[in-house]
């Protein structure tokens, strides 16, 4: 027994120090934040300023900007792949997962350590966009107690997205490969309840976005600030709760061990 909270206090420290080399480079590099950032904050002011009253009265919502910016939350989680990803590759091509294997550490801790951090980057790109929409006058309206539940939603999918990122990074063998890979998002991102219910989209589509488990977690965090929203009689619109908890368990079920299974395999 102690010999296994041994291992479990090695591993941990083991992934706090590459969680914090992660999170320098970060503050040393902000290029990495910022493009993840640029898409949202550009989307922001697009579609709450220039297309807002447009789109909102097609989406059948009063006020466009607070249906919105659950949304772009949402799809900063979601855009986080592409920074994983081509991190993860761009260790590989220059070495660094390699001189970490041959460390004395815990072998867990890389791949946890960079979940870790990005993670944390997860919780900097929501102040940033939470500041900006404040300034465009989106509220919270539900009491603090459901805004920190919703964000703790959108970092749960975030942690999911991060796993899909490092096993791609451990996949594809170059960044312009994994930007390849990172094109697969915005259709991922876009079939969803980001910027349109998808009540409002054609009846082959509209069960597609239901079941995107970007939805899930629009639909749950609308919900939870107290913002507008448009949602269908589905099962898994009304279980929205339910499914943004689920998706990326589903996720992290499948995409953990696979990464593993390449990081292992790349070492033999």
């Amino acid at each position: 027994m102690n010999a296994t909270v041994r291992r479990l206090g090695w591993a941990l420290s083991d992934t706090g120090v590459v969680a914090r080399r992660y999170l320098s480079h970060l503050v040393h590099k902000p290029d990495e934040l910022i493009g993840t950032l640029l898409i949202p904050v550009l989307a922001v002011l697009l579609f709450g300023f220039v297309f807002g009253e447009t789109m909102g009265a097609a989406a059948g919502v009063d006020d466009y900007r607070d249906f919105l910016m659950p949304g772009l939350f949402a799809l900063t989680m979601a855009f986080g792949i592409g920074n994983t990803t081509i991190a993860v590759v761009s260790d590989a091509g220059r070495g660094v997962i390699d001189r970490f294997r041959t460390l004395p550490m815990a072998p867990s801790a890389l791949l946890a350590g960079r979940s870790v951090s990005d993670v944390v980057a997860g919780v900097v790109d929501l102040a940033v966009l939470a500041g900006m929409g404040l300034l465009i006058g989106w509220r919270w309206n539900e009491g603090w107690p459901s805004a920190l539940a919703a964000l703790g939603l959108l970092l749960w999918l975030r942690l999911a997205f991060t796993w899909i990122g490092i096993y791609l990074g451990l996949v594809v063998r170059s960044p312009e490969a994994a930007m390849k890979f990172f094109s697969l998002v915005f259709p991922l991102a876009m079939v969803a309840d980001t910027f349109v219910p998808t009540s409002s989209m054609p009846g082959w589509l509209a069960p597609l976005a239901e079941w995107n488990p970007l939805s899930a977690t629009v639909v749950a965090a609308r919900d939870l600030f107290g913002s507008p929203g448009v949602v269908s009689d589905s099962w898994v619109a009304q279980n929205a709760l339910l499914m943004a908890l689920v998706w990326p368990l589903v996720l992290l079920a499948v995409f953990v061990p696979l990464a593993v299974h390449r990081y292992r395999s790349a070492a033999r």
